[in-house]
């Protein structure tokens, strides 16, 4: 069974905090909506929801990738980048131990969920200002005994890496060629987003369909006429604080 673990929107994500993008007024209201709309969404293309509880004290909480990455064999917590988000993983972690066994990434490491992409057996992971050289060197050790492979790839212009590429299934990858570098990604069939839609490389395979905001239409039209069956959902309030639809759960097979 695909389970798919949500965290409800924090009355303070407003004060969320920011890297790439200016501070903007958020509709707490319309950020729960939303959220719900998109668990409904998981729920139709066929995850069991696990809705953990918004934590006012943890303004990104609901933005539950970061903290933890979920691998067939076990379950990693992070050690996050941004210091005020590191205690968002405590929650999480009970939860993941139902399922899997835990590890954990140790000071002075540091390495955000959003920074990795997985392909099979391969970890694609973005060195960002979130995650350091020490964070993928850990991360490497903790997988290498389960067959994995980590490699590094800069990111540069973006919050993470799944903010510049995310991976749609069938060889391919939907990416901004412009905030990484694509020559490590050989041997993949590479979209390129919209030239108007920088931000539109952050996108959810859930079984045969995609989860993408409505915000990017010419990047969906690109992915349509590729052959890829697009569900969209409205993320404009998450968006501000620099959400998107990957970070929003943690999918994993039960």
């Amino acid at each position: 069974m695909l389970i798919a673990l949500t965290r409800g929107v924090s009355p303070t994500l407003a004060d969320c905090e920011l890297q790439e993008l200016d501070r903007e007024p958020i509709d707490i209201a319309r950020a729960i909506e939303q959220h719900r709309d998109y668990e409904r969404c998981l729920e139709e293309l066929g995850a069991r929801v696990i809705g953990l509880p918004a934590e006012p004290q943890f303004p990104d909480g609901v933005f539950v990738e970061d903290p933890a990455l979920v691998l067939d064999e076990i379950a990693i917590m992070t050690r996050m980048g941004a210091e005020s988000r590191r205690g968002e993983g405590e929650s999480i972690a009970r939860a993941l131990a139902e399922f899997r066994s835990i590890r954990s990434i140790q000071a002075p490491a540091t390495i955000e969920g959003g920074d990795v992409m997985r392909i099979g057996k391969t970890l694609y992971v973005g060195l960002s200002r979130r995650t350091n050289e020490a964070g993928i060197a850990q991360l490497s050790n903790l997988v290498a005994p389960f067959g994995y492979e980590v490699i590094a790839l800069p990111v540069r212009g973006c919050l993470h890496l799944k903010s510049a590429c995310c991976y749609l299934g069938d060889n391919t990858i939907l990416a901004n060629r412009a905030w990484i570098d694509a020559t490590l990604l050989e041997g993949f069939r590479i979209l390129e987003v919209s030239p108007e839609e920088s931000r539109g490389a952050n996108i959810l395979r859930v079984g045969n369909s995609l989860i993408y905001p409505d915000a990017f239409p010419r990047t969906r039209e690109l992915l349509e006429k590729s052959g890829f069956r697009v569900r969209t959902v409205d993320a404009s309030e998450l968006a501000k604080a620099e959400g998107g639809v990957t970070c929003t759960s943690i999918l994993f097979d039960a």
